[in-house]
């Protein structure tokens, strides 16, 4: 039996939001056949639509890291603390800096930021291959599901919390403000900043998938794990085969065991297909 760990946009999901259909045959073929699979992502929970579990999964890690769930049951959850995560609100309200909070109940908008996210949010889907007639009409809604408008934004649920950047200023003066979180950027093509975010420090989807492995009473070299970004990379190093997806950058390429085709050709089922996992 192999543990499988699937990244989700871009490993799992295309570009254009879409599930390619060798890949779901491949989950299922490959569960059916004595394996587990587990998508392991920077999503929370209610980023996750009905169409990604009705593939037929065991589980997910979460939050890069922050959440773990086997069949249903929560296994670990760290999220920010409450002082912090109202500390946060306060600061980027201070600087006028829209932001979304992200939690497994819904993501949490400022009160803007349906309006300043929007061209964001179009700018980083085209970014990831959709054409310009393809976003035009896009909202926020319709780009980041689970989204929520006039929530409660003072919260105790937080797993990260992703901001707009005016500037790569902002980037660092908040990981500055906040040395007790992990700081991060995400967004755009290559190195480009769209997105600041703000998680719980000292998590990684390679930690969370120890934590499972040592729920399931499984031994790390039964371990597959595929991804295409850097957030995916101390994953792919931990588990016994690491395969980076051929849509991928260059650095978690160099360091992978295998690479597959991109995710919009079936590199997904390649994978399977060439680890006898079908």
């Amino acid at each position: 039996m192999a543990v499988i760990f699937l990244d989700v946009d871009g490993t799992l999901v295309d570009y254009h939001n879409r599930i390619p259909e060798s890949a779901v045959g491949a989950i299922q073929t490959a569960r059916a056949n004595g394996h587990k699979v587990y998508v392991s992502t920077g999503r929370s929970r209610a980023e996750m639509p009905e169409k990604i579990w009705a593939i037929g999964l065991d589980g997910m890690i979460g939050g890069n890291g922050s959440y773990v769930e086997d069949r249903g049951q929560v296994i670990m959850h760290q999220v920010i603390p409450q002082e912090q995560a109202h500390a946060v609100v306060d600061w980027l309200q201070a600087r006028g800096l829209d932001f979304y909070l992200e939690s497994n109940n819904g993501l949490f908008a400022s009160p803007n930021f349906r309006e300043a996210g929007r061209p964001v949010l179009q700018h980083y889907a085209l970014g990831k291959g959709k054409t310009q007639e393809q976003v035009h009409d896009l909202q926020v809604e319709d780009l980041m599901h689970g989204m929520v408008f006039g929530g409660n934004l003072y919260r105790d649920d937080l797993n990260k919390v992703s901001f707009i950047l005016k500037s790569y200023q902002d980037f660092l003066e908040a990981k500055q403000a906040f040395p007790d979180l992990k700081a991060g950027t995400w967004g755009g093509r290559g190195e480009e900043a769209l997105f600041g975010d703000l998680g719980v420090k000292d998590i990684t989807k390679a930690h969370a998938i120890e934590v499972l492995l040592q729920h399931l009473g499984v031994d790390k070299s039964q371990t597959i794990a595929f991804g295409d970004a850097k957030v995916d990379i101390p994953m792919l190093d931990y588990c016994q085969i690491g395969v980076a997806m051929g849509n991928g950058g260059p650095e978690i390429k160099a360091m992978a065991d295998k690479i597959v085709a991109d995710v919009e050709h079936d590199g997904l089922y390649q994978g399977f297909k060439e680890l006898g996992l079908l």
